[in-house]
């Protein structure tokens, strides 16, 4: 099932898919379970996993973790009555999901054909729903699991526009009635909405304006009713909602879908979507980009590309959201799915985002997650090429000195060795080895005291650092405020409660080199200081032109192909970090877009865009001893249009002139 066509989704636009939970916080060590609810409307735990006297920084709050659950979607997509319902959750059980942590039971579209009564509220067809919702929702809890439900923030709902199974009458979405709806929602017993796009996108609403007006309506629901309703928000990835999505819900969606009804899961189509959702800095204290539901068990997948695909999940701390027909799951399937190790991995309550550490060669990534404790990571070796290759983690890339760490791999399950800088194995064609590194030393971290706002941060070079924030909140409830760094987009932090005694919260930042960057918080709770830990293999570099002291950089860190390169000023955001690949020569940004000319153009004033690498020499660049750089393709210098030097202006390819709008640094 798919909207229109879109340019960077060739042939398909593709609605949200993953339903929505409420998360389970499962510590690496000890397991722990955290109410996953809006900031502000449930108490999160008061004490640590543990409560031993430490160090203020040292004594990090567990965070809500991602969401854990199964979904109805993609095994019968509209088709879902009260048995279909009843039948998943008795498999649920029967596999034993509960006791690896999964507790949401999710009802997609196609529960509400959309209709209302004369006072406007939703009304169901008790011959598939008998009882009404309320009472899958009581079956649901009579299993001690959670449940989900499903509406759309237009007018109309994707089964309106884009039928699958059945089609939808009009009215099937919430536009008009978000108060009214939620509040409902919330009455029949769900404990979490996940709220699709499908008519906001139809009718052209603003998906930020909209999506907060819809988690002020849950906010309200919650107010009215007494029970939490979490929001994930469904909007495909599209106006970047990274960039405004964290507070308004626990997760959002990064991406379009994996997976279309009826069709047969690809590989391919997980790798997409696994790299459209790292976004780092967004991702903390309990808020999550969401990768999409998972395809785990379906045909399409080998068993390893099964394993692959939760290694990626996992390191990427996104929702485990699987979406197979559970009454047919294989043992093998069962076995990835409940696999305690990688599990944990995913539900670290330190609650951060991996990232790629480094790419010696192209295709073959190093992927880092820096986990709760001091000194411990998770790793993913991902072997994007075609033969089987022989993969090294250096400690020195995940933020670890050359001291021994123990090595232990996660679907081997046991230790593989206690080298002293690195790890190496044998990584086969296509697929991924998933490793812990734990009880390594931390490379020397910065402190820097004191209540809100800190100046003069400083970094050893460009680029993604994690920032342990000591803070005191003596209330009952998360308090959540905002982070800026550098003037880059804001965004927000929830601060648990920590008693009277100061704990920490991690967030990763992008800091650019020197100790010029300033870190400031406001509406926050009393602040004790930050401890700057760095993490060398996500160094990058400023791309700084010589006549305008501007940067080049993606506008409001989009990630889509045939996004321009402009100037801005420069502020170390992850949109201005550029990785420099001498040997392969490429300009990389968010760890996998490369600096592009666009359509193989040679001529003056082609656009200069980024796009997925592709190894095509109109990607490469030679940076040149004179400052200019340029492009292999067309041997044409990377220009700043017309010489301008404010905010916007665009990159494009012009004849070599010698002047300065030609002329860059990489710091």
């Amino acid at each position: 099932m798919s909207p229109a066509p879109r340019a960077d989704s060739p042939g398909f636009r593709r609605r949200c898919r993953s339903a929505a939970v409420r998360a389970l916080a499962l510590a690496t060590t000890a397991t722990a379970a955290l109410l996953f609810a809006q900031p502000g409307q449930t108490p999160y735990p008061a004490t640590p996993l543990d409560a031993r006297p430490v160090a203020v920084t040292d004594r990090q709050m567990a965070v809500p973790a991602a969401p854990m659950g199964w979904a109805s979607w993609n095994a019968f997509a509209a088709k879902v009555d009260y048995d279909v319902i009843k039948k998943q959750v008795d498999a649920f059980v029967a596999a034993g999901l509960p006791e690896a942590g999964y507790e949401y039971i999710n009802i997609d579209e196609g529960w509400w054909q959309g209709t209302r009564d004369s006072a406007g509220n939703i009304t169901v067809d008790e011959a598939e729903w008998p009882g009404g919702m309320k009472a899958i929702a009581d079956y649901i809890h009579s299993k001690g699991l959670k449940a989900g439900l499903y509406t759309d923030a237009g007018k109309d709902g994707c089964g309106y526009y884009f039928p699958t199974g059945r089609p939808a009458a009009p009215g099937s979405g919430s536009e008009g009635h978000y108060v009214q709806d939620m509040t409902q929602f919330s009455r029949w017993g769900f404990d979490f909405v996940k709220v699709d796009w499908c008519g906001g996108d139809a009718e052209g609403l603003d998906p930020k304006t909209t999506y907060q007006a819809i988690s002020d309506a849950v906010t309200q629901a919650t107010a009215t009713t007494g029970r939490p309703l979490a929001l994930s928000l469904c909007n495909w990835g599209y106006s970047n909602p990274w960039n405004w999505a964290p507070g308004m819900g626990p997760m959002w969606r990064t991406n379009t879908d994996i997976f279309f009804h009826g069709g047969t899961p690809s590989y391919g189509n997980v790798l997409t979507a696994f790299d459209r959702n790292v976004h780092p800095t967004a991702q903390h204290t309990g808020f999550y980009n969401d990768a999409d539901m998972m395809v785990t068990g379906m045909n399409g997948l080998t068993a390893a590309q099964n394993r692959s695909h939760m290694n990626l999940w996992a390191i990427s701390g996104a929702p485990l959201l699987t979406g197979l027909d559970l009454t047919t799951m294989s043992a093998d399937t069962r076995s990835v799915l409940t696999n305690p190790e990688v599990i944990a991995v995913d539900q670290d309550p330190r609650g951060l985002q991996g990232v790629k550490v480094a790419e010696d060669t192209s295709g073959l990534q190093v992927y880092g997650k820096v986990l709760s404790g001091t000194g411990n990571r998770a790793v993913v070796l991902l072997n994007r090429t075609s033969t089987t290759q022989n993969m090294t983690v250096r400690w020195s890339d995940l933020g670890l000195t050359n001291a021994a760490a123990t090595v232990r791999d996660l679907w081997a399950r046991q230790n593989v060795g206690t080298p002293g800088t690195g790890y190496t194995t044998g990584v086969p064609a296509g697929g991924s080895v998933m490793l812990t590194v734990t009880g390594g030393t931390e490379q020397p971290a910065a402190t820097y005291n004191g209540t809100a706002s800190f100046s003069g941060v400083g970094a050893a070079g460009t680029g993604l650092k994690t920032v342990d924030v000591s803070y005191t909140n003596t209330s009952s409830t998360a308090r959540v405020g905002i982070l800026t760094v550098n003037g880059q987009t804001p965004t927000k932090v929830s601060f648990p409660p920590t008693g009277s005694t100061p704990g920490s919260v991690s967030v990763q930042v992008g800091l650019t080199k020197g100790a010029a960057n300033t870190i400031a918080f406001s509406g926050v709770p009393t602040l004790e200081g930050i401890v700057v830990r760095p993490l060398p293999g996500t160094d990058a570099a400023l791309v700084t032109g010589t006549q305008s002291g501007r940067c080049a950089d993606i506008n409001d860190n989009t990630i889509t192909n045939g996004t321009d390169a402009q100037l801005w000023t420069c502020n170390g955001g992850l949109n201005q970090q550029w990785s420099y690949h001498s040997a392969r020569k490429e300009l990389v940004v968010y760890g996998n877009k490369c600096l592009d000319a666009y359509n193989r153009g040679t001529t003056n004033g082609t656009r200069v865009v980024i796009w997925d690498c592709t190894g095509g020499s109109n990607q490469k660049w030679n940076v040149n001893a004179d400052g200019t750089i340029t492009n292999v393709n067309a041997g044409l210098c990377l220009d700043a249009y017309q010489a301008a030097t404010t905010n916007g202006t665009k990159l494009v390819l012009w004849s070599c002139n010698g002047q300065n709008n030609q002329k860059w640094s990489l710091t």
